[in-house]
């Protein structure tokens, strides 16, 4: 890690100031001058900041993944009803993606209930944060242009409150046109706040080289993936851009479903029946296999029970209070269940030292995965 930092004050320019053999105390304060991003918040709100954009969110984001399929079929009423219930609950943050099926469509429709049938001051308070994951195509501004009007005609907004900028390979350096034409649109009122999802440390660094005003990057971390406690959550440390997790629960896995069971005998555990529940089954096996995973849930479990929680909450609460996390994501499958009760007691619930020395002694049982996967979003581009 020393090195790594040493690496980065040594080559990292941002707006036109070169950092050259500084330490982190030099490196901060030229960081924070000119990047000047900071994070401000209450218990239940945080704001994501660079420069002048900011975005204010709700700390817990309900995740959208789930509209795309796999999970059961959504009915579109039904969903809506529930995005309602949980505005209502205030987890007014939503998190979704152009090619999570019927997602920003689903978000459209509430939205105009919101305007409809709520009070201005609710409106007001409702996030929506969608990802653009665009095809290796040449990255012109035209193409651009017209790939985020449609994200903004389907959720029928003027202006997209955050635009999460995915890219599957490096090699094309085609994903800093693509930002700098989203920062263009930005600076028009189209975009209000630009960001990135699964960009590792290296490239997030080449981002803010180039004087690109990102605010934050989506990536995966739970208690069995702290892959962004090391170099991510260091950089961003630095520079003020803050991480909105997802797999925060591992799609389930984190709960008291999966605890006491043996997945290796047929039938005699619950399905792994969903595209999220698979995922993270594989991140469970690289981490070090399901009997050491019984042993992080027992763990979790103790802790749950003392305080009155679930599982689910104190996964949620651990993430949330690493360095850098800004918000952390919780999927739901709207229409078909719901667990604001759960949900919103993350907001209550105070992990003493205690807590997180258990917590972090059964996590770190496990393998290093950035050793065994790589860095933040390496899953993704590598074989």
């Amino acid at each position: 890690m020393a090195e790594y930092l040493s690496h980065c004050f040594n080559q990292l320019s941002i707006n036109s100031i070169k950092i050259r053999s500084f330490g982190v105390t030099e490196a901060r304060k030229v960081f924070s001058s000119s990047v000047q991003c900071v994070l401000t918040e209450d218990k239940r709100r945080a704001v994501v900041k660079n420069g002048k954009d900011s975005l204010e969110i709700c700390r817990v984001v309900n995740g959208m993944w789930q509209t795309s399929g796999g999970w059961g079929r959504i009915e579109q009423n039904a969903a809506v009803d529930a995005m309602l219930q949980y505005a209502d609950a205030g987890l007014n943050t939503f998190d979704m993606a152009d090619i999570y099926g019927p997602a920003e469509d689903l978000y459209g429709i509430f939205i105009n209930r919101v305007r409809r049938e709520r009070p201005p001051e609710v409106l007001e308070n409702i996030r929506g944060l969608t990802k653009w994951v665009p095809p290796p195509v040449k990255m012109t501004s035209s193409f651009v242009r017209d790939s985020i009007n449609v994200s903004r005609r389907r959720m029928d907004v003027s202006s997209l409150d955050m635009l999460q900028f995915h890219w599957w390979d490096y090699s094309n350096p085609g994903y800093l046109d693509a930002l700098k034409h989203l920062t263009d649109l930005k600076d028009e009122g189209k975009i209000k706040t630009v960001a990135l999802t699964n960009f590792d440390t290296e490239r997030l660094q080449k981002i803010l080289e180039n004087g690109i005003p990102v605010v934050s990057n989506q990536v995966q971390h739970s208690v069995v993936d702290m892959r962004p406690q090391q170099k991510m959550a260091e950089l961003c440390q630095l520079t003020g851009v803050k991480l909105i997790t997802y797999g925060t629960v591992m799609g389930g896995l984190l709960s008291e479903k999966f605890l006491d069971t043996n997945l290796s005998i047929p039938f005699a555990g619950p399905p792994l029946n969903t595209p999220s529940l698979q995922k993270y089954k594989r991140m469970v096996d690289a981490w070090g296999g399901w009997s050491l995973f019984q042993n992080l849930l027992q763990t979790l479990k103790q802790v749950a029970s003392k305080h009155g929680v679930s599982i689910p909450t104190v996964a949620v609460r651990y993430v949330l209070d690493q360095p850098a996390v800004a918000g952390s994501m919780v999927g739901v499958r709207l229409g078909l269940a719901e667990h604001i009760k759960d949900t919103n007691a993350v907001f209550s619930l105070v992990l003493d030292e205690e807590d997180f020395s258990s917590i972090r002694e059964a996590s770190e049982k496990g393998k290093d995965l950035l050793k065994v996967i790589g860095d933040c979003g390496d899953e993704y581009r590598r074989a």
